[in-house]
């Protein structure tokens, strides 16, 4: 905080400078002012928080100076320092304003506790400033929020109520429209905490750059905001790359249709929500507006036969390889197509993936075995499917192959990958997610895969393969039990030492001396 000394004796301003500890104590001490007159020219421009002020002075006196400073800076806590007792002055005081009275004989500790004190009043002053300022801005966010979700119909005085607390989206002229943008991101903005203040310096350069009111959304930021007959593309795109530059990832923004008035905003929404479907299609651009998908009639629903017999051609080959490019080459010709829509995408990738499985559950029929451990179709989400595809349709048919090598009496290479990536990382945390992720599958699959495989469930297996490696350090090295302990990957000794016990029947220290 800053403060401000007012005394025209220059004794007193040098002693008060240099006697107490400001800085110490928080404070960024001006220059000192010699008079009223001084310090009312220079409280405009350096903005003290605290004055700490001298009554009688050659020209206008403290008193005076409070009376003067205190209707246009009232935030300002003034404290006067007096070499009167006369309780005139103190009452005078009171009546401008002014926070608190000492005596210039004071000792350093008694000034510097009533700037303290004026330090607290301003603090929470403040506090109460910035708590109220946000109730407001949630109840004017709240109002316009429902506005754009109820489907109950909105007065004319409502929509005058809500351009009184948004008056940014007032529109003033007759070539000007409002944009309502959804911003997001390949992974919602609100599920990534460690951008916590990048998000609020980028939501602040957004909100300067385009003068827009900012809602959140489930994945991100609605933006509304006026714009002129030129649209809002370019803007849009500045504003965007410096959000981006402070982020460290890439957005994606899609347009509703530009409204006329508040009430059409509605409008806009369901139409920005529409184009933002599209950020798998068409999100390379970075941005998306309604009225460049509009006319997209759909692409096919359902693979054709010759497209099938492709399919399962690679997931008989069982190489996962060739399984990648198969998908990749099939989406790019998908984003490719000009009529493709999320909808009839996602359609096309489901119809693909039941293919696979029905093929599957064909070839299990024909060795008289079953496929009820395969994750279904219907268990992914479309939204998922919808923005990543070759995520999901990876795990699917990444899982038919493997299950397809089982019938065909060969060894599973996913599950000997699983198992490699095991033995190569015992000392670090293995979870069965971690492991489901490196083989490509479902974690509920791989699970009954690799006990079917190995005979044993992946916590066994890990507990196992470890306690080898122990029995082997404990063998061959000189190494402290602890230290093997941390090497196969357990920090807690006790842990280690009552597994250890129950795979050899023995204790560490035990094993090692025999």
């Amino acid at each position: 905080m800053k403060l401000l000394i007012v005394d025209d004796e220059v004794i007193i301003r040098q002693g008060l400078s240099t006697v107490i500890k400001w800085e110490e104590n928080g404070f960024t001490l001006l220059e000192p002012a010699a008079s009223a007159e001084e310090a009312l020219l220079r409280i405009p421009e350096e903005k003290p928080d605290i004055i700490l002020t001298d009554i009688r002075m050659t020209g206008m006196s403290g008193i005076e100076m409070a009376g003067k400073v205190k209707p246009t800076c009232p935030d300002i806590e003034i404290i006067i320092l007096s070499g009167y007792e006369e309780f005139s002055y103190a009452q005078q005081a009171i009546r401008e304003g002014i926070n608190d009275y000492l005596l210039k004989n004071s000792r350093p500790g008694d000034i510097m506790a009533a700037v303290l004190r004026a330090q607290k009043r301003i603090e929470e002053k403040r506090a109460a400033k910035r708590q109220g300022e946000e109730h407001q801005n949630a109840f004017r966010f709240k109002q316009l929020e429902r506005m754009l979700r109820s489907e109950q119909a909105v007065s004319e005085q409502e929509a005058e109520e809500l351009l009184r607390l948004h008056p940014e989206l007032r529109i003033a002229t007759d070539w000007e429209s409002l944009e309502l943008w959804i911003v997001s991101a390949d992974v919602p903005l609100p599920a990534i905490p460690e951008a916590g203040q990048a998000l609020v310096e980028a939501g602040r350069l957004l909100k300067e750059a385009l003068a827009c009111v900012i809602l959140d959304a489930e994945e991100g930021w609605l933006l509304i905001f006026r714009s002129g007959q030129t649209g809002a593309i370019r803007t849009m795109r500045l504003a965007m790359e410096r959000a981006e530059q402070v982020l460290g990832f890439r957005l994606f923004a899609a347009a509703g249709l530009p409204a006329r008035d508040i009430l059409r905003l509605r409008e806009s929404l369901r139409t920005a929500e529409q184009a933002a479907a599209y950020r798998y299609l068409l999100g390379e651009s970075g941005m998306i507006r309604y009225e460049d998908v509009k006319e997209r009639r759909g692409m096919r629903t359902v693979c054709s036969l010759e497209e099938e017999e492709a399919l399962t051609a690679v997931l008989r080959s069982g190489d996962k390889a060739k399984l990648d490019r198969w998908i990749a080459d099939m989406l790019g010709a998908i984003r490719r197509d000009p009529d493709a829509t999320p909808p009839t995408m996602t359609a096309y990738l489901h119809s693909c993936m039941v293919a696979s499985l029905r093929w599957l559950e064909r070839a299990a029929a024909s060795v008289g075995r079953t496929t009820q451990g395969l994750p279904k179709p219907e268990s992914f989400e479309m939204n998922e499917l919808a923005l990543r595809p070759g995520e999901v349709l990876g795990r699917m048919l990444s899982a038919v192959m493997s299950e397809y090598e089982l019938l065909s009496g060969g060894r599973n290479a996913a599950i000997e990958t699983a198992v490699a990536y095991i033995r190569e990382h015992l000392d670090q945390t293995l979870s069965l997610a971690q492991l489901a992720a490196q083989a490509h599958m479902n974690p509920n699959y791989f699970s009954e895969l690799f006990k079917k495989e190995t005979g044993k469930n992946y916590i066994e297996f890990v507990t196992e393969a470890r306690m080898e490696w122990a029995v082997r350090l404990l063998r061959e090295t000189p190494a402290k039990v602890s230290e093997i302990a941390k090497r196969v990957g357990y920090e807690d000794i006790k842990h280690f030492n009552k597994l250890f016990k129950r795979h050899t029947g023995e204790t560490p220290s035990s094993f090692r001396d025999k």
